[in-house]
């Protein structure tokens, strides 16, 4: 069975880097077809695609929070990291990890999700 845990810090400061791993088990990151993405709820608003990293290694990003946004991926322990520089209390969310497939018109069909992580900035 395939599963995503997103971890990470749960209180970041203003302008500093928010970093969360979203650790997958029951299937490989690098498998054909399969991109990693992340997404983000915040308060009272819908849900934000923020970027993917495919399985060849190619990433993918909003254009809204492209300058901000860093995906990795370590093949080795089979996890996807998003990096999110510069933070404010607009970046407070519940973040999410996620696979799919690309669909036609460049969006995703997502199978799995992790469980998602609360993420608060604030002083």
């Amino acid at each position: 069975q395939v599963q995503l845990r997103e971890s990470g810090p749960g209180l970041v400061k203003p302008s500093q880097t928010l970093s969360l791993t979203c650790t997958v088990s029951g299937a490989s990151i690098t498998a054909n077809v399969y991109y990693w993405s992340w997404l983000r709820q915040a308060p009272g608003k819908g849900l934000e695609w923020m970027g993917a990293i495919g399985y060849s290694g190619i990433t993918y990003y909003s254009p809204s929070l492209k300058s901000r946004t860093a995906i990795s991926r370590d093949t080795t322990k089979n996890h996807v990291t998003l990096q999110l520089s510069s933070v404010t209390p607009e970046d407070t969310a519940v973040y999410y990890c996620a696979r799919g497939v690309r669909v036609v018109g460049g969006s995703y069909e997502y199978d799995y999700w992790g469980q998602g992580t609360q993420v608060t900035v604030s002083s």
